[in-house]
Protein backbone atom coordinates (compact mmCIF):
# COMPACT_ATOMS: atom_id res chain seq x y z
CA UNK A 1 0.00 0.00 0.00
CA UNK A 2 1.40 3.08 -1.04
CA UNK A 3 2.02 6.36 0.98
CA UNK A 4 -1.36 8.38 -0.07
CA UNK A 5 -3.37 4.91 -0.21
CA UNK A 6 -2.70 4.97 3.51
CA UNK A 7 -2.92 8.86 3.82
CA UNK A 8 -6.17 8.20 2.23
CA UNK A 9 -7.45 5.06 4.68
CA UNK A 10 -6.83 7.49 7.96
CA UNK A 11 -8.76 9.97 6.58
CA UNK A 12 -11.62 7.56 5.71
CA UNK A 13 -11.32 6.04 9.36
CA UNK A 14 -11.20 9.36 10.16
CA UNK A 15 -14.21 10.11 9.00
CA UNK A 16 -16.20 7.35 9.49
CA UNK A 17 -15.35 7.52 13.03
CA UNK A 18 -16.85 11.02 13.08
CA UNK A 19 -19.85 10.10 11.88
CA UNK A 20 -20.34 7.47 14.30
CA UNK A 21 -19.66 9.99 16.79
CA UNK A 22 -22.19 12.29 15.29
CA UNK A 23 -24.91 9.33 14.84
CA UNK A 24 -24.32 8.66 18.45
CA UNK A 25 -24.79 11.85 19.92
CA UNK A 26 -28.17 12.20 18.30
CA UNK A 27 -29.25 9.13 19.24
CA UNK A 28 -28.37 10.03 22.78
CA UNK A 29 -29.95 13.55 21.87
CA UNK A 30 -33.23 12.07 21.15
CA UNK A 31 -33.43 9.72 24.14
CA UNK A 32 -33.08 12.81 26.66
CA UNK A 33 -35.87 14.33 24.38
CA UNK A 34 -37.98 11.53 25.32
CA UNK A 35 -36.99 11.72 29.03
CA UNK A 36 -38.11 15.23 28.54
CA UNK A 37 -41.15 14.51 26.91
CA UNK A 38 -42.32 11.50 29.26
CA UNK A 39 -41.57 13.57 31.96
CA UNK A 40 -43.43 17.08 31.34
CA UNK A 41 -46.41 14.57 30.39
CA UNK A 42 -46.13 12.71 33.69
CA UNK A 43 -45.75 15.71 35.73
CA UNK A 44 -47.43 18.32 33.34
CA UNK A 45 -45.60 21.55 34.98
CA UNK A 46 -42.36 20.38 32.86
CA UNK A 47 -41.52 21.88 30.04
CA UNK A 48 -39.65 19.56 27.48
CA UNK A 49 -36.58 20.19 25.99
CA UNK A 50 -36.16 20.26 22.05
CA UNK A 51 -34.02 17.67 20.87
CA UNK A 52 -31.33 20.14 19.17
CA UNK A 53 -30.74 21.79 22.72
CA UNK A 54 -29.93 18.44 23.70
CA UNK A 55 -27.30 18.16 20.73
CA UNK A 56 -25.99 21.22 21.49
CA UNK A 57 -25.70 20.70 24.77
CA UNK A 58 -23.81 17.18 24.37
CA UNK A 59 -21.83 17.81 20.54
CA UNK A 60 -20.30 21.77 21.51
CA UNK A 61 -18.85 20.81 25.24
CA UNK A 62 -17.27 17.46 23.92
CA UNK A 63 -15.80 19.18 20.93
CA UNK A 64 -13.96 22.08 23.25
CA UNK A 65 -13.27 19.31 25.59
CA UNK A 66 -11.47 17.14 23.54
CA UNK A 67 -9.45 20.00 21.78
CA UNK A 68 -8.65 21.35 25.02
CA UNK A 69 -7.19 17.77 25.68
CA UNK A 70 -5.37 17.58 22.06
CA UNK A 71 -4.03 21.15 23.43
CA UNK A 72 -2.93 20.19 27.06
CA UNK A 73 -4.95 22.96 28.12
CA UNK A 74 -6.97 19.70 30.40
CA UNK A 75 -5.72 16.20 31.14
CA UNK A 76 -7.98 13.18 31.22
CA UNK A 77 -9.80 13.64 34.40
CA UNK A 78 -9.92 17.68 33.47
CA UNK A 79 -11.37 16.66 29.92
CA UNK A 80 -14.01 14.68 31.93
CA UNK A 81 -14.52 17.23 34.31
CA UNK A 82 -15.16 19.64 31.89
CA UNK A 83 -17.74 18.10 29.93
CA UNK A 84 -20.01 17.28 32.94
CA UNK A 85 -19.73 21.34 33.82
CA UNK A 86 -19.67 22.47 30.01
CA UNK A 87 -23.16 20.31 29.70
CA UNK A 88 -24.78 21.27 32.74
CA UNK A 89 -24.19 24.78 31.67
CA UNK A 90 -25.18 24.64 28.50
CA UNK A 91 -28.57 23.23 28.85
CA UNK A 92 -29.32 25.38 31.50
CA UNK A 93 -28.65 28.75 29.50
CA UNK A 94 -26.65 29.24 26.32
CA UNK A 95 -25.89 32.80 27.94
CA UNK A 96 -24.08 30.22 30.48
CA UNK A 97 -22.34 28.53 28.27
CA UNK A 98 -20.94 31.42 26.06
CA UNK A 99 -19.57 33.10 29.72
CA UNK A 100 -17.97 29.62 30.48
CA UNK A 101 -16.30 29.11 26.86
CA UNK A 102 -14.70 33.16 26.89
CA UNK A 103 -13.20 32.11 30.32
CA UNK A 104 -12.03 28.99 29.27
CA UNK A 105 -10.24 30.27 25.98
CA UNK A 106 -9.10 33.10 27.53
CA UNK A 107 -7.70 30.97 30.81
CA UNK A 108 -5.76 29.05 28.56
CA UNK A 109 -4.47 31.55 26.06
CA UNK A 110 -2.78 33.57 29.27
CA UNK A 111 -1.73 30.38 30.96
CA UNK A 112 0.62 29.89 27.61
CA UNK A 113 1.71 33.27 27.42
CA UNK A 114 5.63 33.55 28.62
CA UNK A 115 5.66 29.77 29.24
CA UNK A 116 9.19 30.23 29.16
CA UNK A 117 9.60 32.52 32.04
CA UNK A 118 6.41 30.82 33.89
CA UNK A 119 8.73 27.34 33.52
CA UNK A 120 12.03 28.73 35.41
CA UNK A 121 9.79 30.56 38.31
CA UNK A 122 7.48 27.52 38.92
CA UNK A 123 8.75 23.45 38.85
CA UNK A 124 5.17 22.52 38.69
CA UNK A 125 4.21 24.41 35.25
CA UNK A 126 2.82 21.59 33.23
CA UNK A 127 2.62 22.43 29.29
CA UNK A 128 -0.14 24.46 28.48
CA UNK A 129 -1.46 24.21 31.82
CA UNK A 130 -3.62 20.74 31.82
CA UNK A 131 -5.82 21.42 34.43
CA UNK A 132 -7.45 18.85 36.17
CA UNK A 133 -10.76 18.12 37.57
CA UNK A 134 -10.15 19.11 40.49
CA UNK A 135 -9.21 22.50 38.78
CA UNK A 136 -11.81 22.10 36.70
CA UNK A 137 -14.47 21.82 39.64
CA UNK A 138 -13.06 24.58 41.48
CA UNK A 139 -13.55 27.02 38.94
CA UNK A 140 -17.11 25.65 37.70
CA UNK A 141 -18.45 24.03 40.76
CA UNK A 142 -20.41 26.92 41.91
CA UNK A 143 -22.04 27.91 38.57
CA UNK A 144 -22.94 24.25 38.22
CA UNK A 145 -24.36 24.22 41.37
CA UNK A 146 -26.46 27.30 40.25
CA UNK A 147 -27.07 26.10 37.21
CA UNK A 148 -28.77 23.33 38.45
CA UNK A 149 -31.05 25.33 40.49
CA UNK A 150 -31.35 27.70 37.91
CA UNK A 151 -32.69 24.87 36.15
CA UNK A 152 -34.90 23.62 38.80
CA UNK A 153 -36.51 26.69 39.58
CA UNK A 154 -37.29 28.25 36.19
CA UNK A 155 -36.48 25.30 33.63
CA UNK A 156 -34.10 25.41 30.85
CA UNK A 157 -33.79 28.25 28.67
CA UNK A 158 -33.09 31.60 28.52
CA UNK A 159 -34.91 34.28 30.70
CA UNK A 160 -33.93 38.13 30.07
CA UNK A 161 -32.67 39.91 33.55
CA UNK A 162 -35.85 41.28 35.28
CA UNK A 163 -36.26 41.98 38.83
CA UNK A 164 -39.48 42.84 38.67
CA UNK A 165 -40.77 39.71 36.48
CA UNK A 166 -38.18 37.29 36.89
CA UNK A 167 -36.63 38.51 40.32
CA UNK A 168 -35.17 34.97 41.82
CA UNK A 169 -34.28 33.94 37.68
CA UNK A 170 -32.39 37.19 37.79
CA UNK A 171 -30.49 36.29 41.26
CA UNK A 172 -29.21 32.62 39.75
CA UNK A 173 -28.37 34.14 36.40
CA UNK A 174 -25.93 37.09 38.07
CA UNK A 175 -25.06 34.88 40.85
CA UNK A 176 -23.72 32.52 38.49
CA UNK A 177 -22.08 35.36 36.51
CA UNK A 178 -20.69 36.58 39.21
CA UNK A 179 -19.34 33.28 40.31
CA UNK A 180 -17.20 32.92 36.76
CA UNK A 181 -15.94 36.49 36.93
CA UNK A 182 -14.70 35.52 40.13
CA UNK A 183 -12.86 32.45 38.91
CA UNK A 184 -11.94 34.29 35.84
CA UNK A 185 -10.34 37.64 37.69
CA UNK A 186 -8.30 35.02 39.89
CA UNK A 187 -6.95 32.96 37.24
CA UNK A 188 -5.94 35.88 34.85
CA UNK A 189 -4.61 37.49 37.79
CA UNK A 190 -1.89 34.66 38.73
CA UNK A 191 -1.39 33.97 35.02
CA UNK A 192 -0.58 37.79 34.25
CA UNK A 193 1.13 38.73 37.07
CA UNK A 194 3.49 35.95 37.76
CA UNK A 195 5.38 36.97 34.62
CA UNK A 196 4.72 40.97 35.18
CA UNK A 197 5.28 41.52 38.67
CA UNK A 198 8.77 42.77 39.66
CA UNK A 199 8.14 41.83 43.71
CA UNK A 200 7.02 38.63 45.24
CA UNK A 201 3.12 38.57 46.02
CA UNK A 202 1.57 38.55 49.06
CA UNK A 203 -1.21 36.71 51.15
CA UNK A 204 -4.28 38.53 51.19
CA UNK A 205 -4.96 36.81 54.70
CA UNK A 206 -1.46 37.43 56.77
CA UNK A 207 -0.10 40.21 53.90
CA UNK A 208 3.37 37.35 53.78
CA UNK A 209 5.84 37.73 50.85
CA UNK A 210 5.52 34.50 48.84
CA UNK A 211 7.35 32.98 46.37
CA UNK A 212 6.06 33.63 42.59
CA UNK A 213 3.43 30.94 41.41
Amino acid sequence: MSYYQEDFFREYLKMMANMVILNLLICISLAFWIVSMTASTYYGTLRPISPWRWLFSVLVPLIIATQGFKKKSLDHSGALGGLVVGFILTVANYSFFSSLFVFFVTSSKLTKWKKDIKKQIDSEYKEGGQRNWVQVFCNGGVPTELALLYMIENGPGEIPIDFSKEYTASWMCLSLLGALACSAGDTWASEIGSVMSKSKPRLITTWEQVPVG
